[in-house]
């Protein structure tokens, strides 16, 4: 257990991405099996236990000390598995910390009655970055800005393979992947990844530099899609399997059980998947009606019909297509979706143009009848294989320009982790029209990123010395016409909402820059969001 918290900690306090896939990397190489597969499992989110609960820990910790104690702590640290680990009064007697792999086996076969004796146990006996990991690992919620993509690149590298070969055999690996590591070492062959309804590794595209790639690249030798506002998925339907992944390869089936039955003919396709109502793809917000549910019920699926609308073949019956052309992956593409013959999934049309002028003027303006969803264009060489990962030269994304407003700081919470000491996660108004006919700010989009650690610090004093109002972690901040803080806020779209009072909800919002320059008097207001949204939805 100490190795795997010492490679959390290191994690946890590392910013660099090279510098966190090395600790994995060799964290890897040198822990033995099972426990290195087991870590592997955690930092790819492959571990989880029913039994245990973060009601649990709170129950154990509150049994120790003064309940209101630990809540006033937990309020100013903002994590609960760190306060827990720092204010635990351990009590003598346990003389060994456990092994890695004996926590996971204990948690795996324990039902709830029994993990509350665990918990205090395994705490006793280790030192509070063991019981910070020890309660990481048992909440899921690990939060050490690791990717499970980065874990496997860093298995991939400790055995001298490509990341996409891991990918590729993932679903077909169990933890604590013993054969993977054999095969990674060289003592025996590699896993077959030939199991029905695997996951492909997805092929990405980069963003266009319009100054450079345009005097260099020649239009024709290139296809032009738009970019559909949804999210990347790989809809599988081999050997009687059918399985629907995301672009990370998480396995999000039993949230759309609709777009499965579509899946007739055996294949794979990649796409985008979207709320489809008579051929239109819906806003992005109707989607999350239906993202990150482990069950669907039968008003969701009728009142948000999920499909896919389809970019790529990646496999027809038997045959992998990957190594063909786009061109070629493209006529044969359209011809499955046209045998398929069911509204869940529609064909991406390709875009005439014959100039990059052309193109441009293209993008400016979004497919009438879709409003909103097209976040850009993509191009795509129609002589390039579909090759994993980010190659350089096929496929370019052209996003469009951000929408962008001045919005006034209302409320600021802590974050988490290594921001959970700093007020990190801010929500923001427009000014509008109260009742009695004076300016009022309405809340219109909260945001978390989009500022360097410098700036954090400065908005975090910022909050500190304008405090007004204090709910748990949660500050009211002095927001007035005259006294404020205005953000210049980008965000990629808009929706009508009816659970927000502002009555819009934004698309992807983050902080563009601090205009610590502007009155707050002079930002924004609701009419001008409103003036964007009808604009939108005339397109």
């Amino acid at each position: 257990m100490q190795a795997f918290a010492e490679l959390l900690d290191r994690l946890s306090l590392t910013a660099s991405r090279n510098a966190k896939l090395t600790l994995v990397r060799d964290h890897l190489r040198d822990v033995p099996d099972p426990d290195r597969g087991w870590a592997l499992a955690a930092l790819t989110g492959e571990l989880t236990f029913d039994a245990a609960k973060p009601a649990f820990i709170r129950k154990a910790i509150e049994a120790r000390m003064d309940p209101q104690l630990f809540w006033w702590s937990y309020d100013y640290v903002g994590d609960l598995a760190e306060t827990v680990a720092l204010a635990w009064p351990a009590r003598p007697g346990a003389n060994r910390e456990p092994e890695l792999s004996e926590v996971v086996d204990a948690l795996r076969g324990a039902t709830r009655a029994e993990v509350q004796a665990l918990i205090e146990g395994w705490l006793d006996a280790l030192q509070p970055t063991g019981r910070w990991a020890l309660l990481k690992l048992m909440t899921g919620g690990l939060r050490v800005g690791l990717t499970a993509r980065l874990a496997k690149r860093a298995a991939a590298e400790m055995g001298g393979v490509e990341p996409a070969e891991i990918e590729e055999l993932w679903h077909a690996l169990h933890p604590p992947y013993e054969d993977l590591f054999a095969w990674l070492e060289g003592r025996s062959e590699k896993p077959s990844s030939d199991n029905p309804g695997r996951f492909r590794p997805v092929m990405l595209a980069q963003a266009i530099d319009e100054a450079v790639d345009f005097g260099r690249l020649d239009p024709a030798d290139y296809a032009a899609e738009w970019k559909w506002d949804g999210i990347r998925v790989q809809a599988v339907n081999e050997g009687g399997v059918r399985r629907l992944y995301t672009r990370t390869g998480d396995d999000i089936s039993k949230s759309f059980p609709d777009v499965l039955h579509a899946l007739y003919q055996e294949g794979v396709v990649d796409g985008e998947l979207l709320v489809l109502r008579d051929g239109k793809a819906a806003s992005f917000a109707d989607l999350q009606q239906r993202l990150n549910r482990k069950t669907v019920d039968a008003k969701a699926l009728a009142a948000f019909p999920a499909g896919v609308r389809a970019y790529d073949l990646l496999a027809e019956g038997p045959e992998d297509l990957r190594l063909l052309s786009f061109r070629e992956r493209r006529r044969r593409l359209e011809a499955f979706v046209a045998r398929e013959a069911t509204e869940r999934i529609d064909l991406s049309p390709v875009q005439p143009f014959d100039s990059w002028d052309a193109l441009a003027a293209l993008r400016a303006q979004p497919p009438a009848g879709d409003p909103q969803v097209a976040e850009g264009l993509m191009l795509k060489r129609w002589d390039s294989i579909y090759e994993a990962g980010r190659p350089k030269g096929p496929w370019f994304k052209w996003k469009r320009d951000p929408f962008l407003i001045d919005a006034v700081l209302m409320y600021a919470q802590r974050g988490h982790g290594k921001r959970s000491s700093f007020y990190s996660d801010y929500t923001f108004g427009v000014w509008t029209a109260g009742p009695d006919g004076k300016r009022m700010l309405t809340p219109v989009g909260k945001a978390y990123f989009g500022f360097t650690d410098e700036e954090l610090k400065q908005i975090d004093k910022f909050v500190r010395d304008h405090t007004v109002e204090r709910f748990g972690p949660v500050r009211s901040v002095r927001a007035e016409p005259h006294s404020g803080l205005v953000f210049e806020v980008a965000f990629e779209g808009l929706q009508r909402s009816t659970r927000h009072k502002s009555g819009v909800a934004m698309r992807f919002p983050r902080i563009n820059r601090i205009r610590w320059d502007k009155p707050p008097g002079e930002a924004d207001e609701l009419t001008t969001l409103g003036r964007m949204l009808a604009a939108m939805e005339a397109r």
